[in-house]
Parts: C-alpha cells; structure tokens; sequence
C-alpha cells in the first residue's frame, strides 16, 4: 500500500507516574528464586528492561488514551470538530462492550458524525489502526482522525507474580511460558493523521506492507475469553523462544515486501522504531533484515513492553528528542503476536 495524501500531523504520548523495576519484581519473587536457584538479576540480564510503568489506581485505558488524544490535538493545533474517526486501538479495553472509543468519543466532544470504533490486534493494534485510518483520508471519507491506545500493564503482571508465588508445584519449566508477562508496562499514545491539505506541516505517510504468519497463532496466548465473566487477573503463556525466532523470521520476509513497496534500502532509512519486546529480540531483529541496530532507538530499558503502545510511544519520544531532522526517512518495525507483522515508512 501506498499513501500520497496522508500526513502524520502529531502526536501526544503519556506516561504512568509509577516506577517499578526488575529488581523490585524479583525481590517480591524471593521465595521462588530461592526455591529454584535463580540469581538475582536475571530478569533485568535477560530481557534488557531496568524498569516497566504502571498507572495510579482507578486509572482507565480511556482515561489515559484521551488525555494523550488531547495532548496530539493541540501539538498538531487541530480542532477536535473536524475529526471524522477514531479507533480506540490497544489489547486493554475499559469493558467488553460497547466500544471504548465509544467512551472517547464522548469524553473529547467529537462530532456525532466521526466514526469511532475500536480495532484490536495484539501489539499491532495502533498500526493497523493508521493503515485503516490511511485509507480512509486516502478516499476522501474523512479529513482528519485519531488512533489511541491505553494499555493497563499491572493486573498481567500482578497476576503472574501471585500465580508463581501460589504454585506449589513452581519449576523452572512451568514459569518459563509466564516469564515474558513480567516484562510488560504501561502507557498511552495518540496519532493524528489528516489529509495534506488538513496537515500541510505534517510528515508524509508513504505506506508499507503487512505480512502474515498465523501457523504461530498458539505461541503467545491469554486464557479464552469468557466474556463477560473473564474477571480481572490476566495470565499469559508465552513460547519466548519460538516467538522471537519465527516473529524475526517473518519480519525478514516483509522486510523485503517493504522495501520493495517502498523503493527504500538500508541505507535510505535514517532511523527506524521498533516494538519493544527484549534486548535479544531486539537483536535478532535487526540482523534478520540487514538494517544496523544503530538506526534503533530503543526504549524497553525504561518503559518494558507496552502492547501497542510500544512503537507508536517510542516513535513520539524520539521526535520528541530530535532524532528526526527534516526529510529523514523512519521506518516503524512492527509486530505482533498472531503471528502479524506490518512495516510503515514516514517521511519527516
């Protein structure tokens, strides 16, 4: 796909005020290292994350996601009357039904006639949620939209740590599926996409690709959805090592679909953003596609992995820091879960 009057025309991105580090999970994992021998540091070591955050209590994925919403409006100093959609993005929702962008919605005091509807895709969520969005400025069905997440990392994490802590049978094989929830953070982001006219300052959205691989469907799991009965204490099981071999593997594959798209190489992209899911992914990822990891700017050292809010975030955070001069090409490296992988280019 390819994109010619699309502008990304800001962004607003928000962070949990709650620190909690590696060593911090570990300490109230004490029983269980010592049960198995595990040395301290290990989840820091392994993973590359220092520190994950998480939000004050009563926080809501909409609370959140509309407050980073609001932050893109003004940056990119746009009307909220004039947006035509929003998709509320992220794997956390405020409830199962109706929609939490129907939540949004309301909360920013759009118009009646701006679509709102939520798109749920794992770690690719926001990304999918600019391609739909794309297509539709594309068209010529709406001049402006929104793409928001919020994602709510705790309960997973809590929840992990008291099923680890209440197994009497706990062994270094059975925490293993469960090991990469602890990785996970919060945050919240939002993009605002309008036409050229609209966003006439704004930075290209070329296009990109989307690839499939969903034989790994079964590699990175929650329990089934119960609907309305599903409860509050999330657990994941998690194949960290399959998943990283056969999400690098795909990636290399829409690598080549990308830059064939795009007509960019490797040494056309002068920096690239990526979903932030460990130090070894991080790694692997790059050597699959041939793209130096010095392009990267990571941020799972201080932020974890954050779901859907992983790239977009750390795409905002790099601009914000002035890693992009006027007319670098970014390539968004996304992937997730399913297994789905999807590649953008920006033109800054």
């Amino acid at each position: 796909m390819l994109f010619e009057n699309t502008r990304l025309a800001a962004m607003g991105y928000l962070l949990p005020p709650r620190v909690v580090t590696s060593a911090q999970i570990e300490e109230r994992l004490a029983p269980v290292y010592s049960r198995l021998k595990l040395p301290a540091g290990r989840l820091e070591l392994m993973t590359g994350i220092r520190e994950r955050r998480f939000w004050n209590p009563g926080a809501s994925p909409s609370q959140v996601a509309m407050e980073a919403a609001r932050r893109a409006l003004t940056a990119a100093d746009f009307p909220a009357d004039r947006i035509g959609a929003l998709f509320h993005t992220s794997v956390c929702r405020d409830f199962l039904e109706p929609a939490t962008a129907s939540v949004e919605h309301h909360g920013l005091g759009l118009r009646p006639q701006c679509l709102n509807f939520d798109i749920s895709n794992a770690c690719l969520g926001a990304l999918n949620g600019m391609i739909a969005l794309a297509c539709m400025i594309e068209l010529g069905h709406v001049e402006a939209g929104l793409v928001v997440a919020g994602e709510m990392g705790e309960a997973l994490v809590e929840s992990t740590i008291n099923a680890m802590l209440n197994d009497p049978n706990v062994s270094r094989q059975s925490i293993k599926p469960a090991f990469a929830s602890l990785t996970i953070g919060s945050g919240a982001v939002a993009i605002v996409l309008a036409s050229k006219k609209a966003a006439p300052n704004g930075h290209r959205l070329v296009g990109g690709v989307a690839r499939a691989d969903t034989s790994g469907s079964k590699l990175c799991t929650s329990p089934q959805d119960t609907g309305f009965g599903s409860g509050a204490a999330p657990l994941m099981a998690t194949d960290s090592e399959e998943l990283m071999k056969a999400g690098c593997a795909l990636a290399a594959e829409t690598w080549k679909d990308f830059t064939a798209q795009t007509g960019w190489g490797v040494g056309d992209v002068a920096k690239s953003f990526t979903h932030q899911v460990g130090s070894a992914h991080r790694r692997l990822l790059y050597d699959s596609i041939g793209l130096p990891i010095a392009n990267d700017f990571p941020t799972l050292e201080f932020l974890g992995n954050v779901g859907s809010v992983s790239l977009p975030i750390t795409l905002a955070i790099g601009a914000e820091r002035g890693l992009l001069a006027k007319g670098d090409k970014a390539a968004l490296l996304g992937i997730g879960s399913g297994l789905n992988c999807v590649m953008l280019g920006v033109e800054w």
